[in-house]
């Protein structure tokens, strides 16, 4: 059975797109779905934790222990956006494990306008999408999981209708305090488009993760390897004078090959740790190297792909934040608040 999902994995992974970076529809899909993620670098598809929002980037992450969990999340961005999600799991005997999310995104208020600069009244915007997931153990060790997303999309009198999924395998080795993720996420399609005209692609990911707890010290480490499905990530301008510009920064024309590899496989590559202070309290960083070349400024790069925040559980509920740095111009701010609601029942004597 694990061997015919694996290869059920590759074969799906063989109809995806290898387009990135403005050629798809529905990008609000790749947000950060909680605190505590976004403070590991933005990805994690291997951590299981007591909290039902990473489930949003691997289904296989759902299991019995997540029973009765909600989680709620929101994310103070930039020029006025925000965005959240929210979700509950449910454990079912002899069925599995199912849980319930909305992602969703809000553009905020616009000034409607026409070629002339004449003014007529405001007008919204806002992405949503359903989670549908279910996971169920394959044996001691390996989870499959699904996530079923219906999208709705508003731009003012525009709207679009989309169906997504996500395929994950988890593995988890208690002995050795070893995990690993395989997941194929958002493939689908665009059903109605903006204008009725023609459909817009819907870009597919392949993740690879794995998690590392040291055995004698209060640390853990994630890995997480992006876009299987395409090698090359860096975004090239045209090349001016001799001099090669890749991601709004420059290098030699004549740079070794060997550094090039480099660059190009650090682009794939999310690192998070974790400081795991108590059973209570943790400290988390983490570091995006391609948001750092992509979003930098050469001459002040700052903080820029790093992120760092920290959790703590105060009776009932377990409070995370997290703070990730894009831009010189400032960094989004992340608040989680997660429960279970199995807490607030008395045990039977």
């Amino acid at each position: 059975m694990k061997l015919r999902l694996v290869l059920l994995l590759i074969i799906f992974s063989r109809t995806l797109s290898a387009q990135i970076g403005g050629g798809s529809v529905y990008e609000f899909l790749n947000l950060n779905s909680s605190a505590r993620v976004a403070s590991l670098g933005g990805q994690n598809i291997s951590l299981t934790v007591q909290d039902p929002s990473f489930i949003y980037f691997n289904p296989a992450l759902l299991n019995d222990s997540l029973d009765n969990c909600i989680a709620l999340n929101f994310t103070d961005y930039y020029a006025g956006i925000n965005y959240g999600y929210a979700s509950f799991s449910k454990h079912i005997e002899k069925y599995g494990d199912f849980a319930l999310g909305l992602h969703y995104i809000n553009y905020g208020k616009f000034i409607r306008a026409d070629e002339t600069g004449t003014e007529n009244g405001n007008f919204y915007a806002s992405d949503y999408a359903f989670n549908l997931s279910y996971s169920k153990a394959l044996n001691t060790h390996f989870r499959a999981g699904v996530n079923l997303k219906p999208i709705l999309s508003f731009y003012d009198s525009y709207s679009s209708i989309g169906l997504v999924a996500d395929a994950g395998l988890h593995y988890n080795n208690d002995k050795h305090l070893l995990q690993g993720g395989l997941v194929i996420r958002n493939a689908g399609l665009q059903i109605t488009s903006y204008t009725g005209e023609y459909s817009e692609k819907v870009r597919p990911e392949i993740l690879l993760g794995i998690t590392k707890k040291l055995p004698y010290a209060p640390f853990r480490f994630s890995l997480t390897y992006r876009h299987l499905e395409k090698w090359d990530l860096t975004y090239d301008l045209p090349e001016e004078n001799g001099v090669w510009q890749n991601a709004f920064d420059t290098v030699p024309a004549k740079t070794k090959n060997l550094e090039i590899f480099g660059d190009k496989l650090l682009r794939h590559l999310v690192i998070g740790t974790e400081l795991l202070l108590t059973q209570n309290f943790y400290i988390s960083m983490g570091y995006n190297y391609q948001r750092r070349q992509e979003l930098k400024i050469s001459t002040r790069p700052s903080m820029v792909g790093l992120s760092w925040g920290l959790g703590i559980r105060i009776a009932k509920f377990n409070i995370s934040y997290g703070r990730a740095s894009y831009h010189l111009a400032g960094a989004t701010n992340h608040f989680s608040i997660t429960t279970n609601l199995n807490r607030f029942y008395k045990k039977a004597e």
